[in-house]
């Protein structure tokens, strides 16, 4: 059985057996993977944190060609844990990035461009928390500005890698250019933004200052973006959209989110 190491993001976890876990991780060699973890429900586990979602890990384990589930031996956390201190709107906020990669992630197909965008926007958070920590963030059960834009950019460019994002500035019925300071729409029977003259009772808006925001977002990283105080709620709700319609399911972790709203 061959013994193998990779530096992984953890994705989600699943009880197994009585002290035991199923645990989905995405590996920067092999792509995403599932794995079982022994014992690491017990008070003294040797996995300590480094099982915590979207916890970046090295990971040893033992996979075998004939078995679907690897063998997980141990872990070691490669940076600081700050995520485990995420108020309830923020840790929500998380379980919507890990959702939306275990959805749209293939088995064993390796992405480095993935990876690297999920580093990065953890990274945010982490910053964002310890921000919040030291008496920088909101405390009326809101999402910080730091969290809600790393959010967004991971949803925008989680769909633009996967191939499925829309020109934001031409009308996806008729073909021509959207008024760059007008209000535009979107729904779930079309895969992109619509002029107001096809709109219908399904149609949702979405703000020009939403639209610009994307722009900068595919040119920049998260923190060379200016604070946003939009929350860009709009522009959130179409990437789900775009995400849910290829994953053919909802996303829980995105109606939780809107019921914080």
């Amino acid at each position: 059985m061959p013994s193998r190491e990779s530096e992984a993001l953890i994705l989600r976890s699943y009880p197994f057996r009585e002290a035991d876990l199923v645990v989905s991780f995405f590996a920067r060699d092999r792509g995403k993977l599932r794995g079982v973890a022994r014992g690491v429900r017990r008070p003294k586990s040797r996995f300590g944190s480094s099982l915590e979602r979207l916890a970046h890990s090295r990971l040893f384990y033992v996979q075998k060609d004939t078995l679907e589930l690897v063998r997980l031996d141990r872990a070691e956390l490669l940076g600081p844990p700050a995520l485990l201190r995420a108020d309830y709107p923020t840790s929500v906020a998380l379980d919507l990035i890990a959702e939306t990669a275990e959805r749209l992630l293939p088995e064993h197909e390796p992405s480095d461009a993935h990876f690297r965008l999920l580093k990065i926007v953890v990274e945010e958070f982490r910053r964002g928390i310890l921000e919040q920590s030291r008496g920088g963030g909101p405390a009326d059960g809101k999402i910080a500005d730091r969290a809600q834009r790393a959010l967004l950019y991971y949803l925008l460019w989680a769909v633009r890698l996967g191939g499925w994002l829309p020109a934001l500035d031409r009308c996806i019925v008729s073909g021509e250019p959207l008024p760059p300071d007008g209000t535009v729409y979107f729904s779930r029977s079309r895969p992109g933004l619509f002029d107001k003259r096809y709109k219908n009772r399904e149609a949702c808006a979405m703000a020009p200052e939403s639209r610009r925001l994307a722009a900068r977002m595919l040119r920049a990283k998260p923190a060379e973006i200016a604070a946003e105080r939009r929350n860009a709620a709009d522009l959130r709700r179409f990437l789900v959209q775009r995400v849910e319609a290829q994953c053919e399911g909802a996303l829980y972790s995105a109606a939780a989110l809107d019921a914080l709203a």
